[in-house]
């Protein structure tokens, strides 16, 4: 029985030898293998009775740390949303050009006020008033490039999102899939480990492309979520992200939540029973890179296009606007008369009011033609605020509309005559009203008035008009044209009037087209991300142009530094997880000398018995 005993023994050591030599081979063969793990034989010891033990080999165990590949998943996300927002911010540093240098909004700016001043120094040459007009239109194209720029990005942002989606559901569908597979299998079965490294492959991609939590099973099944708890994968079944995508997109095309009114790409996730939800409107993605391709396409390119167009706006209006200050009522009640003649949608009447608590509020009148558009609201405590009323509907209904809208705020409206608007306190004396003016724009080129619509939106007047579609501000920049009666009649740059002839050497014109654009100050619109609804940013056009350059230069910077920190992070998680999981080339050879050593051990006590059992016979 010894014999038999010693005999089992040794061939129960080759046996786990011969496996175990099988799996450093397989280790050895794998060492450069993407998402290969390092395996292990898993052995345990079988008592035989009193005669000893042999060994046997049960399968492989996979050498990983599931909290560091849990870590690294949730910065490979990071990463590349960070990666993303960097890349495309730098891009769009490019559309910016340098600071300075030629081909940026900011030299073509110069350009135009420099050549204004040199007008106003000779208004009548020539010479000065085509370079004067020439310089406008280097303003209006550059403004049209910088929007091209903007939107190109967009519509790139919009097919990477494409590409994303189709990424990311071939690997939510092989997860599902290895998940049937796994079924079944012993976690130490060599077959399965072959199957989970490629799972976890699968996982590691989607992690590329949306925020993820995994949750493991008893049974070899993954469980994949995302961090806003949307379930991707459960055991065998799986959701899938659906995206259809208009195309090319312009400054006019962005997110609603109402899908007939929705201009870019619609991204839904249909889940495994069926219902399907708007990952936008629901919020359901906070990183990876369809994350960051949303954020920018629905948010921060939407925002720097809002800063050109409002910079478009600006000078168009400041240009073509002219504020006729209203006509003081003595009382009681006290208020003031504004004329609402030649009011145009988008033309507002400004009013100044202190409240009852001495607080001076501020309110734009603004004429809404569209009844869609209405009622106009903006930010509760907004400084000015807003309220739209339709002119075209006539007095007795602007009364009737403004008495409604601001009457809670102890302001009366009424109607003396014709078209004058007459604003005062309803007699509480809650209310006492500082100023009153009428904001119109100017269509002619020589009405009298310094004022000159040198800008046009596509040859129409600009007013910032509002209807049910937006504003018109909303893609200006793209748009914005050098008025073609200007083009085709330069003097008008100097002469402001026919009737009487704008005399030679007169520079009011220019001196107050170039101090509108040089040293006149304006409010602009918290949407541009500069100020406040209750404290707007205040500057001049060129102070304006240079802090929104300033702020997407600042973030573009912190994008960068954020993606190599993120970088950084992800790599070391990468060398933390790859010395467990990975192939460690010495520990092999060490093992394969002790696997060598052993089988010699294992034949050596065989050849023993062998020769003992020989013995035995010839001893009979």
């Amino acid at each position: 029985m010894g014999l038999s005993s010693a005999l089992a023994t040794a061939m129960s050591g080759l046996r786990s030898t011969q496996a175990a030599l099988s799996i450093i081979s397989s280790n050895v063969a794998n060492a450069n293998t993407p998402g290969y793990v390092a395996q292990n034989p898993n052995q345990i010891e079988i008592a035989s009775g009193g005669f000893g033990a042999t060994v046997t080999t049960t399968g492989v165990n996979r050498q990983l740390d599931l909290f560091v590949q849990n870590q690294l998943r949730t910065e490979t996300s990071g990463g590349t949303y960070a990666n993303q927002m960097a890349n495309i911010l730098s891009q769009l540093q490019t559309v910016y050009g340098t600071p300075g240098g030629s081909g940026t909004l900011e030299t073509a700016l110069n350009n135009f006020t420099t050549a204004l001043q040199s007008l106003s120094n000779n208004p009548s040459n020539q010479s000065a008033q085509s370079v004067a007009l020439s310089a406008a239109q280097g303003v209006a194209l550059q403004l049209n490039a910088t929007t091209k720029g903007i939107q190109t990005l967009r519509s790139n942002v919009e097919q990477d999102i494409g590409n994303s989606v189709t990424q990311a559901n071939a690997a939510i569908q092989q997860i599902a899939t290895l998940n049937t597979q796994l079924q079944g299998l012993n976690s130490s079965d060599p077959l399965a480990a072959t199957l989970q490294d490629q799972r976890d492959n699968a996982i590691n991609t989607l992690a590329k492309y949306v925020d993820i939590r995994v949750v493991s099973d008893p049974t070899n099944g993954t469980s994949v979520f995302t961090n806003s708890g949307v379930q991707l994968v459960g055991a065998g079944l799986s959701s899938e992200f659906t995206f259809s995508s208009p195309g090319t997109l312009d400054a006019t095309s962005q997110y609603n939540s109402n899908p007939t009114k929705n201009g870019v790409g619609q991204l839904n996730i249909k889940l495994s029973n069926g219902v399907s939800l708007d990952v936008v409107a629901n919020n359901l993605l906070n990183s990876g890179q369809i994350a960051a391709d949303l954020k920018l396409r629905d948010q921060t390119l939407v925002q720097a296009q809002t800063q050109v167009d409002q910079l478009a706006a600006t000078m168009a209006s400041a240009l073509s606007d002219k504020t006729t200050a209203g006509t003081a009522v003595t009382g009681p009640p006290a208020g003031f008369d504004v004329s609402t003649s030649g009011l145009l949608a988008g033309n507002t009447i400004n009013l100044t009011y202190t409240d009852s608590s001495n607080v001076q509020r501020q309110v734009k009148i603004v004429n809404v033609n569209d009844p869609a558009a209405l009622p106009l609201q903006n930010a509760t405590g907004a400084n000015p605020s807003y309220v739209g009323v339709d002119f075209s509907l006539g007095m007795a209904s602007v009364v009737s509309q403004l008495n409604s809208a601001l009457g809670s705020a102890h302001l009366q409206f009424a109607n003396p005559s014709g078209t004058t608007l007459r604003i005062t306190d309803d007699g509480t004396s809650q209310a006492t009203v500082k100023a009153a003016s009428a904001t119109t724009t100017v269509q002619t080129l020589a009405s009298g008035n310094a004022q000159l619509p040198v800008f046009t939106d596509g040859g129409a007047i600009y007013t910032g008009a509002i209807t049910s579609t937006g504003s018109q501000m909303t893609g200006l920049a793209g748009r914005l044209n050098v008025n073609p009666a200007l083009l085709n009649d330069a003097t008008k740059l100097s002469t402001y009037s026919t009737s009487p002839q704008t005399a030679a050497g007169d520079s009011t014109r220019p001196d107050f087209l170039f101090a509108q654009l040089t040293s006149a100050t304006f409010s602009y619109s918290p949407t541009t991300g500069l100020g406040s609804a209750a404290q707007p940013f205040q500057g001049t056009v060129s102070g304006y142009l240079q802090q929104f350059v300033s702020q997407q230069g600042s973030a573009s910077t912190l994008a960068t530094q954020l993606s190599q920190g993120q970088a950084v992070v992800v790599s070391t998680l990468k060398e933390k997880f790859q010395g467990t999981a990975g192939v460690n080339m010495d520990s092999e050879m060490s093992n394969l000398i002790q696997v060598q050593n052993t089988y010699a051990a294992n034949a050596h006590i065989m050849s023993v018995v062998q020769s003992m059992m020989q013995s035995l016979l010839q001893a009979f």
